[in-house]
């Protein structure tokens, strides 16, 4: 006759082995890799072969996030905002989302400053970058590290 307390130990051990084997099989060994494929691959279709220069973007985002669901970010970028020199759009994107294209504002002369306050969706701890694209068809960035305790973007079949 099995006691209760074998009987639990069977069951307990055999369910830990259980879920180990249907998590494993569930996560992608190479997401790492396809989310940094999918984070270059979304900036090459915003700039193109142009070299985006570090400089004139400041994010700003907290460094902590409790929920990733709605996460307050605020980009400017020196400009003066007249017809020969001015913003033309602000891109920003998330290495670590399935999808890392987050969003675009696209600006004129016409606009008094280049700034641009949201809340976005960020799925995981990592970098946040917003790119800013001049009337004279430079390219500039800025970045900035978040961490995410509670992950959003978690559809299911993307990346």
């Amino acid at each position: 006759m099995t006691t209760r307390r074998e009987f639990l130990a069977l069951v307990c051990g055999a369910a830990s082995i259980t879920a180990a084997t249907t998590a494993e099989a569930q996560l992608d060994p190479n997401q790492d890799a396809l989310r940094k494929a999918a984070y270059r691959e979304a900036l090459r279709k915003v700039v193109g072969d142009a070299p985006v220069r570090s400089g004139r973007v400041k994010l700003d985002l907290p460094p902590l996030v409790d929920n990733g669901n709605a996460v307050p970010l605020s980009v400017a970028v020196e400009s003066p905002m007249t017809s020969a020199d001015h913003v033309k759009a602000i891109h920003v994107f998330t290495e670590k989302n399935p999808q890392p294209y987050v969003l675009s504002a696209y600006l004129g002369p016409r606009s008094a400053r280049a700034h641009l306050a949201t809340r976005i969706r960020i799925a995981d701890s990592g970098t946040v970058t917003a790119v800013a694209q001049l009337s004279d068809g430079s390219f500039w960035s800025g970045s900035a590290e978040v961490v995410v305790t509670l992950s959003a973007c978690l559809e299911e079949g993307l990346i």
